[in-house]
């Protein structure tokens, strides 16, 4: 009652597994949605992927909401009210994995859920501006998953003032019996319980490829602002996609140091976006590191390739041979030794590879040796570009100081060198 109750903007709940959250956010769309005065409100419901969200919460839609519904579509997964206006307030749901479809939209209010699975950027470039001209609320809920943008939410939650935060613990909310709690934690790590069932941050990330180095990293203070060297040349390593992310990265050979200065992430574009983006930055580039299906890969370009398309504009790419994916987690783990992150550029990608999780097979109870695929993997998948080159790198030729001519001889006054 308290969440139903509140009078804030924006909320964050971090409730443990099973404790109700979806069944309280799909009730709280449809209270607003009737209780809207607006005319054709519009709400949304948000997963990490549509297929998810059409299997946790669509039914629960369907089922609190009937005998208000007046209309609804089962293939684009939205249904209608009357609202308090007179008019009609939609309730629409959708998966992050497609932005696109998002885009152009406004909304009225909208839920978040498993926002720790969900790109960080998400909010700020593709729902924030959506709420803006009808001012509308934002609830994020979901478990703990590490330190994230969904721990970040939660801490401010708890601490501004214009912001409602709560959490529910297992062993505090009385929604599990003690005997269910005290069986699965026998069945389960410390880690694990935990994290699903007292809502821990701290707990470890279970099944992380790259965890382990990266908090190496930022412990060792190698994750800092102001990394970029002007002096040095630049660098990219992509991992192209269509439906799919488009991950740059931008990094910098100093000595036996990478240094990672900026990322930059999309979706839906055409390789012309790219390039143009690579120019707006203003670098001294030496080199583009693509995989090796960018010589096959289209971007809606009439038959020819990604690395086709970049020279014509301009951008020379250098196709990178395919390897195990074994062989490039193990080449960026060595890599990430001598990795130093611009901590505010690459604030998403220190993220993805704190995420970035094995498969997990439910019949054997363990991880399997191939990565997940989703958002972090777009991230990984381009430092792993950089772990299989950066060795292989000469620096660049410094160009000659010019000489005073005290400092030259009779020979080299007469006989300029080249002559």
């Amino acid at each position: 009652m308290p969440f139903h109750l509140r009078s804030k903007r924006w909320a964050c709940i971090v409730a443990h597994r099973r404790a109700g959250k979806t069944v309280a956010c799909v009730n709280e769309l449809l209270t607003r949605a009737l209780a809207s005065r607006k005319d054709r409100a519009q709400f949304a419901y948000i997963a990490p992927y549509f297929v998810q969200a059409k299997q946790i919460a669509w039914q629960y839609l369907l089922e609190y909401g009937a005998g208000v519904i007046t209309k609804k579509n089962e293939s684009e997964l939205w249904i209608e009210v009357s609202n308090a206006s007179g008019s009609t307030s939609r309730i629409m749901l959708f998966g992050a994995d497609n932005s696109d479809r998002l885009r152009g939209l406004y909304l009225d209010g909208v839920v978040i859920d498993e926002p720790a699975d969900i790109r960080p950027s998400f909010f700020g470039t593709i729902i924030r501006p959506m709420l803006a001209d009808r001012k509308g609320w934002c609830v994020w809920i979901g478990t703990p998953k590490g330190h994230n943008e969904f721990y970040n939410i939660h801490k401010r939650s708890m601490n501004e003032k214009d912001w409602f935060g709560m959490v529910l613990k297992a062993s505090k909310s009385g929604l599990l019996d003690a005997a269910e709690l005290k069986d699965a934690a026998k069945d389960m790590t410390g880690d694990q319980y935990e994290q699903e069932f007292e809502c821990s941050f701290e707990a470890v990330i279970q099944g992380s490829v790259y965890g382990k180095w990266i908090r190496g990293a930022i412990d060792k203070g190698m994750a800092k602002s102001g990394v970029y060297d002007p002096e040095l040349p630049v660098y990219t390593a992509w991992d192209l996609g269509f439906d799919d992310l488009t991950c740059i990265l931008f990094w910098q050979k100093a000595g036996k140091e990478i240094r990672v200065i900026h990322a930059y992430a999309n979706s839906g574009e055409g390789i012309e976006h790219y390039c143009d983006y690579l120019k707006s930055k203003g670098y001294t580039y030496q080199d583009h590191f693509v995989p090796h299906d960018a010589a096959n890969k289209l971007m809606a370009a009439g038959g020819r390739s990604i690395v086709q398309q970049a020279h014509a504009l301009g951008v020379k790419m250098r196709i990178v041979a395919a390897t195990s994916q074994m062989n490039s987690i193990e080449a960026a783990r060595k890599t990430l030794e001598f990795t130093w992150w611009d901590s505010i550029e690459c604030d998403e990608v220190l993220e993805a590879m704190l995420q970035y999780q094995y498969e997990y097979d439910e019949e054997r109870q363990t991880f399997k040796t191939k990565p997940r695929h989703d958002w972090t993997s777009h991230f990984a998948d381009a430092y792993e570009i950089i772990g299989q080159v950066w060795k292989e790198l000469k620096p660049p030729e410094k160009p000659e100081k010019p000489r005073f001519l005290h400092e030259m001889t009779s020979q080299e006054l007469f006989w300029p060198k080249g002559v």
